[in-house]
């Protein structure tokens, strides 16, 4: 079966990618494992030659790989030209810091010398999917790969050119064959490859069902995993707020990337004393939203990547209002070509409702009103998610608070969640096992070997 591209602007499909057959994903796997073999004992500053190279690559093609993303699942031309860039400036991070991160750890013991090694352990099976199609592949492949394993990829189906463009990219920047290795596999042929001796570890970001299929896989078979999932991530908003600051992140929180990152602010959860006035600013702005052809520089909010993902979420919002949900602003698809959505605010939200207790992967705001900041952690940790969440505050004391109480894996204050190369990233409860990136990622797929000396 083909891999399909559709442009969810236009939806006409622009590229077919024929799917690797049990023939060659098997050379596929023979050759990472014999790439690991001598990539494993290339000296880290040599990787990180290779790792600047296909930075500066990517540098100069920012544009070319930018309107790829964009035509195949239809973030904004912009969006897509900074996720290109944070990408190759998150390359260069790794080529820089992974060898520190590596270098082994002497510790004090009874012994003459002791300490921790890290040394990697072989091919990493990459599980990812579209709505980052560049960088959530770079975030677990640049350090892992820094740490001496090799990458196989399984992108998600339809944005086949990103995967091919990816593997193209390390190949051309002169890293051996096999040390990236994309395919074009089905759902039905993951378990296979995870259980096959040949792979070591799995990472997958993806949903919370997907995780928990991969996670039975891995432990059934013994392999080390790295699950990120989804999130309903709550941007709280305080007393002390800047109120004018705020909701303007508001809105750039949930519309960023077309409202599809596991990462954007889904529950905005308001102190009483300020909800009148967040509730009136933030409807107006959401309302206000330029919506259109994300190639167009004016455009902030792109289509929803397929049908499937529009229909999807306007149930979500028609089944809410059923129960009760009172829609502020947008509410429904809308009219014309493409798979377009438009921002939306609800509130009056039922806790037993889809979008009350689902994840709206889209740009649907759900607004909380709460007495004080205590309910305001309550409401935000009452659910099985806990990826990541914001505190919009001035004073000290309601920051510190926030991220004490916070039972997420990330939390920011005056600022939208992002990821960044310098810090670890995942959730807690449903949200995910394991850490990609900062320190922590480069060696989650290591061992971690201590050595003692009489």
């Amino acid at each position: 079966m083909p891999f399909i591209a559709t442009n969810p602007t236009t939806e006409e499909v622009i590229a077919q990618y024929p799917a690797h057959t049990p023939a060659q994903i098997d050379a596929a796997l023979s050759g990472a494992v014999s790439a690991f073999e001598s990539w494993r004992s290339v000296h880290v500053k040599e990787r990180a030659e290779l790792m600047n190279r296909a930075a500066e690559l990517l540098e100069g093609e920012i544009p070319v790989i930018a309107q790829l993303m964009t035509s195949e699942m239809g973030k904004t031309f912009a969006a897509a030209k900074g996720e290109a860039a944070k990408c190759a400036m998150t390359m260069r991070y790794y080529a820089e810091h992974a060898p520190a991160m590596l270098e082994t750890e002497y510790i004090e013991t009874s012994g003459s010398r002791s300490g921790v090694r890290y040394e990697p352990i072989g091919a990493i099976f990459s599980i990812m999917p579209w709505n980052f199609p560049l960088w959530q592949i770079i975030r677990c492949a640049a350090p892992t790969v820094m740490a001496g394993n090799v990458t196989v990829l399984k992108h998600a189906p339809n944005v086949p050119g990103s995967a091919a463009y990816i593997e193209d990219l390390f190949t051309r920047a002169g890293f051996p064959k096999g040390v990236f290795t994309n395919l074009f596999v089905e759902v039905e042929q993951i378990a296979d490859i995870i259980g096959d001796p040949r792979i070591a570890g799995v990472t997958l970001t993806g949903s919370e069902r997907a995780g928990r299929a991969v996670a039975e896989i891995a432990g059934r078979n013994l392999k080390r995993c790295v699950l990120e999932l989804g999130g309903s991530d709550p941007f709280i908003v305080a007393s002390s707020a800047d109120m004018d600051r705020t909701v303007s992140m508001a809105v750039t929180a949930r519309v960023q990337n077309n409202g599809q990152a596991c990462i954007a602010a889904k529950r905005y959860i308001v102190v009483k004393d300020r909800a009148d006035e967040f509730l009136e600013k933030f409807v107006a702005a959401m309302a206000e939203v330029p919506t259109g052809d994300p190639m167009d520089p004016s455009t902030v909010l792109g289509p929803l990547v397929s049908k499937s993902q529009l229909d999807l979420l306007s149930a979500q919002v028609a089944s809410s209002v059923a129960q009760g949900a009172v829609i502020r602003t947008g509410g429904a698809p809308l009219e014309g070509r493409g798979y377009f959505y438009p921002a939306t605010v609800l509130t009056n939200v039922p806790d037993d409702s889809r979008a009350g207790c689902e994840e709206l992967f889209g740009p649907v705001a759900v607004v909380h009103v709460v007495e004080d900041l205590a309910e305001a952690i309550s409401v935000a940790n009452a659910t099985p998610w806990g990826l990541s969440g914001s505190i919009w505050a001035n004073d000290q004391d309601e920051i510190d608070a926030a991220i004490a109480g916070l039972d997420v894996g990330m939390v920011f204050a005056n600022a939208i969640v992002v990821s960044m190369p310098e810090l670890p990233f995942g959730g807690t409860k449903n949200s995910g096992i394991g850490r990609e990136l900062g320190v922590n990622g480069v060696r989650e797929f290591t061992n971690a070997k201590s050595f003692y000396v009489a």
